[in-house]
């Protein structure tokens, strides 16, 4: 478990309880506090100043009933004359839990790693919806509001290539859940998709095996069990996929830090990607379920994101 951004009594206090809850609340806890710290800071960032290719908007959603932000990072010399007609592709990034759409561009360097390509970077907001449409509240559709309404209103409003060739979805912890699926229920739509540190097992996480965390989940994906959760289970996802449909998916990326209490998720979901013959890319690496961590990462992401869309 990784303490880092929590005072000393704090620590002492988590270890305390690390050593006396049995396994699966121990997950929860995890969970917990490296959602904490990695929403922590959030305030502080929120309040700089924007930079200059990053900027800030609402998409005013009928499926969720209400508006939902979402931040823009543009290209070097997108609003140059000489360019506008230029398009560009796109990539989506999801934050973790606790988390919110501002996260990667306050937590990271992304705006400054941006200026090196021709891409077009969105971060939308997926509060702690889990990247699903909840069975218990009807204006909680975290999965069909992005890929239903987001991605239109980006292709509209913006300088986009909108087909496939040219999008990509990545995400860290529970974006990295949410990316990964997208990737696999929406083939037609992404390239390429993602995932850092990822929750993979999201699905499979109940009350009894998880926790608090399982217990809030299950107000999304229902009872285990259930066609919800088995429709969003990426692992059964995978298993169920027949030979001639995956070469229809979007390229796979992969990565966990070798410290991080989730790492066996990453790494039995590349096996099963194995053992399924579906192109991805797997890297373990030193590291926790961190900033610094998310921060080299999707440095690595939007190199291979940029590789894979070719010239533009």
């Amino acid at each position: 478990m990784n303490c880092a951004g929590l005072s000393k009594p704090d620590k002492l206090y988590i270890m305390k309880i690390h050593k006396a809850l049995r396994p699966g609340l121990l997950l929860a806890l995890n969970l917990l506090v490296a959602a904490a710290i990695s929403a922590s800071g959030q305030s502080l960032g929120t309040a700089k100043a924007l930079p200059v290719n990053v900027s800030e908007h609402k998409l005013e959603s009928k499926l969720m009933d209400r508006q939902m932000p979402y931040r823009v990072i543009l290209p070097s010399g997108y609003s140059d004359a000489k360019n506008s007609s230029k398009r560009y592709p796109t990539i989506y990034l999801l934050h973790g839990l606790t988390g919110h759409y501002d996260n990667w561009t306050t937590q990271t360097g992304l705006a400054k790693y941006a200026e090196t390509y021709q891409i077009i970077i969105v971060t939308p907001e997926g509060d702690n919806g889990w990247y699903t449409d909840s069975v218990s509240n009807p204006n909680e559709k975290y999965e069909s509001y992005i890929v239903k309404e987001l991605v239109l209103e980006i292709d509209s409003k913006f300088r986009t290539i909108s087909d496939r060739a040219h999008r990509a979805i990545g995400g860290l912890s529970m974006g990295g859940y949410g990316a990964i699926k997208f990737g696999l229920k929406y083939p037609g739509m992404f390239r390429l998709a993602g995932s850092f540190s990822g929750a993979l097992r999201a699905a499979q996480f109940s009350e009894k095996n998880s926790g608090a965390i399982g217990k809030a989940i299950a107000n999304i994906f229902g009872p285990e069990g259930s066609e919800i959760r088995l429709n969003n289970d990426i692992f059964r996802l995978v298993t169920d996929i027949t030979p001639e449909k995956v070469k229809d998916l979007p390229f796979i990326y992969l990565d966990c830090g070798t410290e991080d209490f989730i790492f066996s998720q990453s790494r039995d979901f590349s096996a099963l990607l194995i053992e399924k013959k579906i192109p991805h890319e797997f890297r373990e690496l030193p590291g926790g379920h961190t900033w610094p961590y998310w921060d080299r990462q999707v440095q690595e992401f939007l190199r291979l994101a940029d590789r894979l869309f070719g010239p533009n």
